[in-house]
C-alpha cells in the first residue's frame, strides 16, 4: 500500500487547547532591574584618598623654603620636519627660572639648533668639554657613567621635554659627567655657550637675572633643595653653636575647590504617572551622581590646575628603561618615596605589567583591600583607573603615591555641610518648574587634590603597553 505524503494530505497541527504565552504576558507583571550604566567604575582613587575638610573653599600648602632652580620641562612647536622651542618655555631652564623678558627669550630660542639623531648614536661623551645645552624634543636618551671598577653604570633615561647640560651655559670649565646615548631615533635642539654669551652681553635684564641666580645657588641647601638649618654635631667642649631658624615659602600654593555640575530635568508627568515600582527622580539622580563622581575622578587625574599627572614634580617623573613596565621600573618608581600607599594604572597597563612579570617567571603578590583581592608589587597594591590616558602610540603612565596629611602625602579636598547636601560634598538643589512642566535640579560637587610635598607622588611615564614579550 502506498502512502501519499504530499502537502495536501499531511496531518494538520492540533488545535490550540490553552491560552498562549504571548497573550498571557498581557496580564503579567514583569520583574525589572534598576537602570544600568556602563560608565560606572571602581573609582579606587576616590576611595583611597583621605578627604580633608576645606573651609573657605581653599587649602594652603605651607612648605619649608625651597630654592627652585628650574626643573620643569620644555615644550616645542613642530612644523613638518622643523622643530622650534617655545621661547617662554626657556624659563624652565635652571639659569632662566622666572625670567620673563619675551624679547630676550625669543633671541635665545632663535639660536637653538636642531639635531636629528639615530638609534645607538652617542650624543655626548663622558669627560669631553661641555659647551652646549641639549633640549630633547622627541626620543629617548640613556645616560651612563663609569663605575669604580671601570664598568658601565646606568644613571637615567631622558625623554620628550627633558634636557641636559644646563651648567654648560655658564661654566667654561664644565665637562660631561656622563655619556648620553640614543635609545631611539629622535630630535633635540642645542644652544651653545657662545650663542648664550652673545645674548647675555647684549641684554642687561638677562645679566641681572643671571647674577641673582648665582647668588641663590651659593646659599646652603640640603639634598632636597630646602634652605639648610644650621647645626653642629659631634663636638666636644664649649664649641660655639650655630644659630638657626626654619624659613618658609613666602608665597605658598593655594588649592581652590573645583566644581562639577549639571542640571537634572524631569517632566512632572513622568514623575507623577510612571513612578512605580521605582522612583523616577531617585533613579535619575542616582545615575547623574554616578556620572559626576566619574568626572570628579577624571579631573583629579587630568586637570591641569590640580590633577596628579600634571602636578607631579618633574624630579619625580621617570622613564622606563626598555619601554614596557618591567619589575625594575616598578622598583625604581617605588624607591623614590617612603610609605607608598598604592600604585594607580590603567587596566591595560596593569595587564602589561602582568605580561612582563610572567615573562620573567615572577608572579605578583595579592593583598586584601576592603575585602577584595588586588594585585600588588612589594606589598603595595596596584589599583586600576581607566581615567589615566593612553596615547595613540599605546603609551600610558603609572602613578605611585603616599597619602594623608600626617604622612605629608596626597590628600583630597572637599567641603561638607553644603545647603541641600545629598552626599558629603555633593548637593542637590531644587530649581523649580518651567512653563513646560519640567522640574529642574542643580547637582553640584566640589573637590580638589593637593600634593603636600613633591615626593608624595611619582610617575612612570611613556610606558609602552602594546609590546608583547617574545
Amino acid at each position: 500500500m502506498t502512502v501519499d505524503s504530499s502537502p495536501e494530505t499531511r496531518t494538520a497541527p492540533p488545535k490550540q487547547s490553552s491560552l498562549g504565552t504571548a497573550a498571557a504576558r498581557n496580564l503579567a507583571t514583569t520583574t525589572k532591574s534598576a537602570p544600568q550604566m556602563q560608565e560606572i567604575t571602581s573609582r579606587w582613587l576616590l576611595r583611597m584618598l583621605p578627604w580633608v575638610e576645606t573651609k573657605g573653599g581653599a587649602y594652603r600648602v605651607n612648605r619649608r623654603l625651597t630654592f627652585t632652580v628650574g626643573d620643569g620641562r620644555v615644550d616645542f612647536i613642530q612644523d613638518g620636519g622643523t622643530v622650534r622651542v617655545i621661547p617662554g618655555e626657556l624659563g624652565e631652564l635652571a639659569p632662566l627660572r622666572g625670567f620673563d623678558d619675551e624679547e630676550v627669550l625669543r633671541a635665545l630660542a632663535d639660536r637653538c639648533v636642531q639635531r636629528d639623531f639615530e638609534v645607538g648614536e652617542t650624543l655626548v661623551q663622558r669627560g669631553a668639554p661641555a659647551d652646549r645645552l641639549h633640549l630633547i624634543a622627541h626620543g629617548r636618551i640613556g645616560q651612563t657613567t663609569e663605575g669604580p671598577y671601570g664598568e658601565e653604570v646606568a644613571l637615567d633615561v631622558l625623554a620628550d621635554g627633558d634636557r641636559f647640560g644646563d651648567d654648560a651655559l655658564l661654566d667654561e670649565d664644565a665637562r660631561w659627567e656622563q655619556t648620553a646615548t640614543a635609545e631611539t631615533s629622535g630630535t633635540l635642539l642645542t644652544l651653545s655657550r657662545e650663542d648664550f654669551a652673545s645674548v647675555l652681553d647684549s641684554a642687561s635684564s638677562l645679566r641681572d637675572h643671571i647674577e641673582a641666580y648665582k647668588s641663590r645657588a651659593d646659599r646652603r641647601q640640603n639634598h632636597r633643595g630646602e634652605a639648610e638649618i644650621a647645626m653642629s654635631a659631634g663636638h666636644t667642649g664649649e664649641a660655639e653653636l650655630p644659630g638657626a631658624f626654619v624659613d618658609y615659602e613666602e608665597k605658598p600654593r593655594e588649592y581652590e575647590l573645583s566644581v562639577a555640575q549639571t542640571i537634572l530635568r524631569i517632566h512632572t508627568r513622568v514623575a507623577d504617572l510612571y513612578n512605580g515600582p521605582m522612583d523616577q527622580t531617585k533613579e535619575q539622580l542616582r545615575l547623574t551622581i554616578e556620572a559626576l563622581r566619574e568626572r570628579q575622578e577624571h579631573e583629579l587625574i587630568n586637570n591641569r590646575e590640580f590633577g596628579l599627572l600634571h602636578n607631579a614634580d618633574f624630579k619625580q617623573r621617570i622613564q622606563p628603561h626598555a619601554g614596557p613596565p618591567t619589575p625594575d621600573d616598578m622598583d625604581e618608581l617605588l624607591c623614590r618615596r617612603r610609605g607608598s600607599k598604592f600604585f594607580l594604572a590603567h587596566p591595560k597597563t596593569i595587564a602589561a605589567i602582568g605580561r612582563e612579570l610572567n615573562a620573567r617567571g615572577v608572579y605578583p603578590d595579592h593583598v586584601d583591600l576592603g575585602g577584595q583581592q588586588v594585585p600588588a608589587w612589594r606589598g603595595v597594591p596596584i589599583l586600576p583607573c581607566n581615567k589615566i590616558p593612553i596615547t595613540k602610540e599605546k603609551t600610558s603612565s603609572i602613578l605611585c603615591m603616599r597619602t594623608g596629611e600626617e604622612n605629608q602625602g596626597v590628600i583630597g579636598l572637599h567641603q561638607t555641610g553644603l545647603p541641600d547636601e545629598y552626599e558629603p560634598g555633593l548637593s542637590v538643589r531644587f530649581m523649580g518648574l518651567n512653563e513646560q512642566a519640567i522640574t529642574s535640579y542643580l547637582v553640584s560637587t566640589y573637590y580638589s587634590a593637593a600634593i603636600l610635598v613633591p615626593d608624595a607622588v611619582g610617575v612612570l611615564e611613556n610606558v609602552q603597553i602594546g609590546r608583547w614579550p617574545k
